[in-house]
Formats: C-alpha cells, sequence, structure tokens
C-alpha cells in the first residue's frame, strides 16, 4: 500500500517566473548582473528628466534663480505654480478642451473600428475583401497636407473641434489588429449564437467584444494617448486662442522666456517663475498618460501579439 501524506502541494505565486524552456541554458551571475545594470540605466534615463520637470514645477521662484534654470534636489516646496495655473483662464480651459477632445474622439474612434474590423472579419461579408484592400493602399499612399486642408475647408471645419478629430480619427493599424483579434474567436461560437436567433450587433456587442478585452483596452489607449498628445491638427485648423487644446498651449508656454500677462499676480510680484509655470504645464500633460498606462500594461502582451501574429 501506498502511504498518504498530507504533505501541501505548493502552487506558484503570481510574481514567480515563468518556467524556463528546457533548450534555454540558466543565466549566468555576470549575465544577470549585465542586464540588471541596463536596465537601471535605462530607468534612470527615463526618470530623471521627469525628475527634474516635476521638482523645477515645484519649487519657488527664488529657487529657481539659484540653481541657474532647472532644479534637480528639492528645496521649498510650493504648489503655487499649479494654483495660478488651475484659477482659470487659458490653462484651465485648455485643459477642459484636451479632455473633452480626448473623450469624445476616442469613443468615435473605437466605434467605427470596431465595427470596421468586426464586418472585415466575417468573411461572409458584403465586399470586405475590396474595403480591406482599399484601406491596405491608405497605409502607404495619401492624399497630402494641401488637399486635406483643403478638404476640411471646403467642409466648414476649421475653427471647430471636429477639425481635431475626424481628420485622424481612424487607423488602419489599429483596425487590422482588432480584425486579427475578432477572426481567433471560434466560429463554432458565433455560429450557436445566430441560430438562437441573436443578431451581428447582439453578437458583436455580447460575444465579440467581452472576448476581446484586452485588445479593445490597448487600442483604447492608443487613441486616448493620440488625441491626448496631438498638437498638429489644433495649429493648423484652429485660429482662435480659446479652442486651443493644453498641448498647443504647453508649446507656446515652453517657447517662450517668460510666463505669458493673465496667470495671476504671483507672476507680476516675482513670487512665481515662469520656467515653473512651463514645467507644470508639462506635468499636467503627461499626468494622463502616466496615470492610465499601468492599468492597461497588463493587456498589451496578449492584445497586441494576439491580435497582430495569429491574425
Amino acid at each position: 500500500m501506498t502511504a498518504v501524506t498530507d504533505k501541501p502541494v505548493r502552487t506558484p505565486s503570481r510574481w514567480a517566473a515563468p518556467p524556463r524552456p528546457v533548450w534555454e541554458e540558466k543565466p549566468s551571475g555576470a549575465g544577470l548582473a549585465a542586464k540588471g545594470l541596463v536596465l537601471l540605466f535605462a530607468c534612470l534615463a527615463i526618470l530623471f528628466p521627469l525628475w527634474i520637470v516635476v521638482v523645477t514645477s515645484l519649487s519657488s521662484r527664488k529657487t529657481i534663480d539659484e540653481a541657474g534654470g532647472l532644479v534637480m534636489i528639492p528645496k521649498d516646496i510650493t504648489f503655487i505654480a499649479y494654483q495660478e495655473l488651475l484659477s482659470g483662464g487659458q490653462v484651465t480651459r485648455a485643459t477642459i478642451v484636451s479632455i473633452v477632445i480626448t473623450a469624445m474622439g476616442t469613443l468615435f474612434s473605437m466605434a467605427v473600428s470596431v465595427l470596421c474590423a468586426y464586418g472585415l472579419s466575417r468573411s461572409g461579408s458584403l465586399g470586405h475583401r475590396w474595403i480591406l484592400m482599399a484601406l491596405l493602399a491608405t497605409m502607404f499612399f495619401s492624399a497630402g497636407l494641401i488637399p486635406t486642408y483643403l478638404l476640411v475647408q471646403s467642409l466648414g471645419l476649421t475653427d471647430t473641434y471636429l477639425a481635431l478629430i475626424l481628420p485622424s480619427a481612424i487607423s488602419v493599424f489599429n483596425i487590422l489588429v482588432l480584425r486579427g483579434f475578432f477572426m481567433n474567436i471560434s466560429q463554432e461560437l458565433i455560429d450557436s449564437a445566430r441560430i438562437d436567433g441573436a443578431g451581428d450587433f447582439r453578437i458583436l456587442w455580447q460575444i465579440v467584444m467581452p472576448l476581446s478585452r484586452a485588445v479593445i483596452a490597448v487600442i483604447t489607449l492608443f487613441y486616448a494617448v493620440g488625441y491626448w498628445s496631438a498638437w498638429f491638427n489644433a495649429s493648423l485648423y484652429l485660429n482662435d486662442q480659446n479652442m486651443l487644446p493644453l498641448q498647443n498651449v504647453m508649446i507656446q508656454l515652453v517657447q517662450k522666456q517668460e510666463a505669458p500677462v493673465g496667470l495671476g499676480q504671483a507672476i507680476k510680484t516675482g513670487q512665481l517663475s515662469g520656467l515653473a509655470v512651463q514645467m507644470a504645464v508639462m506635468v499636467m500633460a503627461l499626468l494622463p498618460v502616466a496615470v492610465l498606462s499601468p492599468f492597461v500594461q497588463k493587456h498589451f502582451k496578449k492584445g497586441m501579439l494576439t491580435g497582430a501574429v495569429k491574425g
């Protein structure tokens, strides 16, 4: 008889390293040390400029003058730059514009991209092959800047927020990634839903999209970052300074030696440095992306590789 033991079975921790393939050699100590140094250098190269920007935005005019410009060591921390920027005026208005444009543009782009990708992923859909070829052609050939500007102008979209959304609303690359992911969903699952009486929109909403959360999260982040960081369309199609998004206001602030007039009494009295205002605007522009990226990071591998390679 075999003795039964009560020895507990050890389950792998979620933070444990994945099992190494049998054909891959165990890394040496020197190799691990070299990888660690490279990663450390890469992290410092990314974080050190961000540290300088944040510390400078929180520094007083006296500290900035003593440092001769950018501040590396925090001293006399003050939030007066952010208080002045968020107290109303051009920067506050530009921040609201960027948030609205990013939200509405991302929603519109995702709706069109998902519908287009789902239609192209069904081999029996009408003209899907010709539509796919037409979309692929736009990745290699474009009309150019002047025809695009003339088209936007002829449609009466200049000095409107639609000019910031429609010209760059769709990315063919994102549609292809979504299509590749949708094509990997079991056809038997979709056929069974059709037998139960479900239509295409119900199948897309209740079956395809829940199974595609990873790739949808990644593509949504791509669109959101694109809209939030965009500045060229605004500089091209908007002439009203009150309509400019945050990125364009940031460019105007950075290009000037001193902060523009109208940011508050603190600048006039010398309590606030123009450099601190510029760095504070940079932090405000980078903050949403820095906050959202870690939440979507876990979906990047599954969302991108599965949709792009297997499709």
